[in-house]
């Protein structure tokens, strides 16, 4: 099998262990006295409820429901509507989808359960500003720290305290309803409380954190919202409030469980796999250079592992823009990593997020050759200045290095392999 081959087959295999359909048969809860309400957001949510609505035990007469999901990412369900809306900038389809499950959760009993189906892309998806904030607020502020270089634990401690429904908030809406949250994890370290803003968990989080975050990355508009903050009216649902009193959240897929998949492709293969880590965080660019230097430290010395080898690693790097391309931080990793490669023989990479958009192009990622610079230097480009005008996209789209998959309907974060022969 071909290098590029390979690679992809190792990302399909991560994709396919995070499917919906494979891990949610497992955490299926108990049928309830009453009604099951299926609520949730993210970009699996979709695929997620119709994988709960194929193996539920239950009546389907007392199944119903609302997720929302991302735009093209929605899939057919006969008890659970689908709604789908704008990411990562939230716009009126998901604002209205957030209110109208806090709707649909009010006047349930102790006898009634709520199914919460959490990925990935929900704190965009699931957006409903607190009272004296607008959508065009919401919008301006998360294309703000989009720019900034926060990362995804920083972004949604802001989120959730700019929410009337995230921070554990749907949680307190859904009470005395026993309430079991099944989540996709797509964040470092896996934590409950950062997937999706942690709409039904405990906000550890409080606004003086928020607005510390704020001020790190000198974010000054909209004004209105930096003073909410300020003000800090109304805290989130703490660890030990009464309203998580007959809550459960379960993983029921993350990153690691997609790296060991891919590590099985690569070992049938004869290929020696190294996982790096799954929670690895930072400038995308910088994150490229530390890859390099290990892939160079292999080519060259057979440390830390002897090739043939792959280095896979998970996480969510971060980009800081200050050009005006098309980017995408897997795009950003790939044509940093690219350059510090400078043609190293034998190594070929493949980095894409598992949703299969990498930010908000089209693409899911890019592959790396050997080949990459000098297929870019026949074509008069110069990748250097790709990478400083943040335009990694079309640097790739030139070489016919994009990975083009199309929604995936799961979401573990992203997904580098660094294939050593």
């Amino acid at each position: 099998m071909q290098e590029t081959e390979l690679l992809k087959a190792m990302f399909k295999a991560a994709v396919a262990a995070a499917q919906p359909e494979k891990t949610i048969p497992d955490f299926l809860p108990k049928p309830p006295v009453g009604r099951t309400v299926v609520i949730g957001a993210g970009k699996a949510s979709a695929e997620m409820a119709r994988a709960f609505e194929s193996y539920w035990p239950g009546p389907s007469g007392k199944l119903s429901g609302l997720v929302v999901t991302r735009y093209d990412y929605a899939v057919a369900c006969k008890h659970i509507e689908i709604v789908e809306a704008a990411h990562p900038v939230p716009d009126q389809a998901g604002q209205t989808a957030a209110r109208r499950i806090l709707e649909i959760v009010q006047g349930l009993s102790k006898e009634d359960l709520v199914v919460c189906l959490i990925s990935g892309g929900g704190s965009a998806l699931l957006s409903l500003p607190i009272d004296g904030l607008t959508l065009d607020d919401k919008q301006q502020l998360n294309r703000a720290l989009l720019k900034s270089g926060a990362n995804i634990r920083e972004m949604n401690c802001v989120r959730k305290h700019l929410s009337a429904i995230k921070g554990g908030q749907l949680a307190a809406a859904c009470s005395p309803a026993k309430l079991v949250t099944l989540m996709i994890s797509d964040v470092p370290d896996d934590d409950p409380d950062v997937i999706a803003s942690g709409p039904t968990v405990p906000d550890p989080t409080t606004f003086a954190d928020a607005l510390d975050i704020i001020k790190k990355y000198n974010i000054t508009e909209p004004s209105i919202a930096i003073q909410a903050l300020e003000q800090g009216a109304i805290e989130t649902p703490k660890p030990g409030d009464k309203c998580f009193d007959d809550t459960e959240a379960t993983l029921i897929a993350t990153p690691q469980m997609s790296l060991d998949a891919a590590a099985s492709v690569a070992k049938a293969h004869g290929i020696t796999p190294l996982i790096l880590g799954d929670s690895i965080e930072g400038e995308a660019s910088q994150v490229a250079l530390v890859h390099a230097g290990i892939a160079k430290q292999v080519v060259r010395h057979q440390q830390p592992i002897k090739k043939p080898c792959v280095l896979l690693s998970g996480g969510e790097t971060t980009v800081t823009v200050k050009g005006t391309g098309r980017g995408g931080r897997n795009a950003e990793f790939s044509l940093a990593l690219s350059i510090a490669l400078n043609e190293l023989p034998g190594v070929h990479c493949l980095a894409a997020d598992t949703d299969g958009i990498d930010g908000s192009e089209d693409n899911a990622g890019c592959i790396v050759t050997p080949t990459t610079l000098a297929r870019a230097e026949k074509a008069g480009l110069k990748p250097i200045d790709y990478l400083i005008n943040n335009d990694a996209y079309a640097f790739f789209d030139q070489l016919d290095d994009l990975l083009v998959t199309g929604p995936t309907l799961t979401n573990v974060n992203d997904f580098r392999a660094i294939l050593i022969t």
